[in-house]
């Protein structure tokens, strides 16, 4: 199966709370949760001041658009794109470009949603750190933590990285 990328889709402006809860609800109502991860409306907080009280707010960072982590199929394509309040994908011709890892970095998104359900033995990529990249097998899980020590070789040797369970994606 096609690894899951960031997509961003334009919508009506002041919609993008509404359509991230219609696209939530279909994922739902068509059990398509394997296909789309996540939908996110990137916000940043900044410190607003009236009559001398400063307060911290948060605002949507791209007004107009939500980023959503799917693997694109047809299906997946349709029902984003006929989400009432989408106007459509970004990309040329409306066609959908995935946004690279670096731009989804950028821009604040939390790239490293649930954890994956991993076992010992799964082959895993690391997608943070000095490691990022890199392909290891779980050894050990530490649920209490939300850790997992992985098993990497590098110059000549294997050895134990311990990462977030939600900073691995498995290797398939």
């Amino acid at each position: 199966m096609e690894k899951a990328r960031w997509y961003v889709v334009h919508t009506f402006s002041g919609y993008e709370n509404k359509v991230k809860a219609n696209i939530e609800k279909a994922i739902k109502n068509r059990n398509m949760e394997e296909l789309i991860h996540a939908v996110e409306v990137p916000l940043q907080q900044e410190v607003e001041e009236k009559n001398g009280v400063k307060k911290t707010v948060q605002r949507k960072t791209f007004p107009g658009y939500v980023l959503v982590k799917m693997v694109m199929t047809d299906d997946t394509w349709y029902v984003v794109r006929n989400t009432r309040g989408v106007t459509g994908f970004v990309g040329p011709d409306s066609k959908p470009v995935s946004l690279s890892l670096e731009e989804v970095k950028n821009m604040g998104i939390e790239l490293y949603g649930p954890a994956p359900k991993v076992k010992i033995g799964d082959a895993v990529t690391l997608l943070t750190g000095a490691f990022e990249n890199s392909e290891g097998i779980v050894k050990e899980i530490h649920q209490s933590k939300g850790t997992i020590v992985v098993s990497v070789s590098g110059f000549g040797r294997e050895f134990p990285v311990e990462i977030s369970m939600n900073q691995v994606e498995i290797f398939e």
